[in-house]
């Protein structure tokens, strides 16, 4: 599935929060979102998402807008890894997967086989199926991201958002998630807060620096010590490794 942003703003309270943001996802593209703290990462994926709403500009989905969709239309289409996942009551890692199988459900259908085996199949790639019986309140912060993870994939989407997915894991499991959603074939939009791992995984980058996009490119174009200075303030060597894989240092003074 392709996604596009048409000159998108927001204003919040007054106060512009995105500025003409223009973004193109072809389809099976890894498109990297990165930018200091407050740039507008996470509000322009939850336009994209659609739990926030833009004050102008077009979002669409294979060239349709996506207002056109009803929300279980869109939630058929896109799944959501979100930074923060709550919730009041206990359910078993089983039951928070298969939420995932909502929008292909009427209100009092049940799950059935297949949707069982579509849930194993998920908690298999983010190696959490031996949690299945587990409470999601049990679970370490990280666990609970993968289980997050297994929720989207069973929606069988076109296109997965992540919001800064790997917060919460160690390198392993860092590694783990970004290569597993690298080899679904699926668009993929992330905001990523480790270069490095946009530098691995990430086919084009979108830098964005106070709401706006100052760089757009892939992650050699765009990953260079005078635009990381630029934007995070910050000195770094850049080297490029025997495999051509890019690696970026950050220096103390």
């Amino acid at each position: 599935m392709q996604v596009q942003t048409d000159k998108v703003n927001v204003i919040y309270d007054k106060t512009p929060i995105l500025h003409d943001i223009t973004l193109q996802a072809k389809e099976n593209q890894f498109i990297g979102l990165i930018g200091p703290n407050g740039s507008g990462k996470s509000t322009l994926l939850k336009c994209i998402y659609r739990t926030l709403d833009v004050n102008s500009g077009t979002i669409l989905l294979d060239g349709t807008p996506i207002h056109q969709f009803n929300y279980k239309e869109t939630a058929k289409k896109m799944a959501v890894v979100a930074q923060h996942n709550q919730y009041q009551f206990d359910f078993t890692v089983q039951d928070i997967v298969l939420m995932g199988r909502t929008p292909y459900k009427s209100m009092f259908d049940k799950e059935t086989e297949e949707d069982y085996r579509i849930m194993e199949h998920a908690l298999t790639l983010v190696d959490m199926l031996a949690y299945k019986d587990r409470e999601f309140s049990t679970l370490s912060g990280g666990e609970q991201q993968r289980v997050i993870l297994a929720r989207a994939l069973t929606q069988q989407p076109s296109c997965l958002i992540l919001d800064e997915p790997t917060n919460h894991l160690d390198i392993k499991h860092q590694l783990m998630l970004l290569q597993t959603v690298k080899k679904l074939d699926m668009t993929v939009i992330a905001a990523i807060h480790d270069l490095n791992m946009a530098a691995m995984y990430c086919d084009i980058i979108y830098v964005l620096y106070q709401g706006r996009i100052v760089a757009v490119g892939t992650p050699k174009e765009v990953l260079t010590k005078e635009l990381i200075k630029d934007v995070y303030q910050v000195n770094t060597d850049i080297i490029t490794d025997k495999n051509g894989h890019l690696h970026i240092l950050f220096l103390d003074d």
